[in-house]
């Protein structure tokens, strides 16, 4: 288990950035200082996108705990999916809408994780 190491999720934001470019979706940023660190934010619309990993937030689908050092990752993942929710609820707060989406889903279900994004996007109200 000491061979696990987070290289971010650097595949996943490169894929979905590819996916927006393709969809000729605009207005997005990556690398933004807002609270919680959103992969991208689109900034006129108050909209933070987060890519969760599959492993590292606990997707209930795909989710799998290490057989080893068991107390650890379920005090991490339980630790991590805490987070999002306060992240979630804070950006709230800044009125700030919230689009999560699973790692899993943008591999095997790209086109959905689009719409739900532009459904967000369309729902703006300026």
């Amino acid at each position: 288990m000491a061979a696990i190491r987070s290289t971010g999720n650097r595949d996943t934001e490169l894929k979905l950035a590819a996916l927006f470019r393709k969809q000729r979706i605009t207005g997005w940023r990556r690398h933004q200082p807002v609270f919680g660190k959103p992969d991208f934010i689109f900034r006129l619309q108050k909209v933070a996108v987060f890519v969760d990993g599959c492993f590292w937030h606990g997707c209930p689908k795909c989710y799998r705990r290490p057989r080893s050092n068991k107390k650890f990752w379920n005090e991490k993942v339980t630790r991590n999916k805490t987070r999002d929710r306060r992240v979630n609820r804070e950006l709230r707060k800044l009125v700030w809408r919230v689009v999560r989406i699973w790692e899993h889903d943008l591999a095997r279900r790209s086109a959905a994780c689009v719409r739900k994004i532009q459904a967000v996007l369309a729902n703006h109200k300026r």
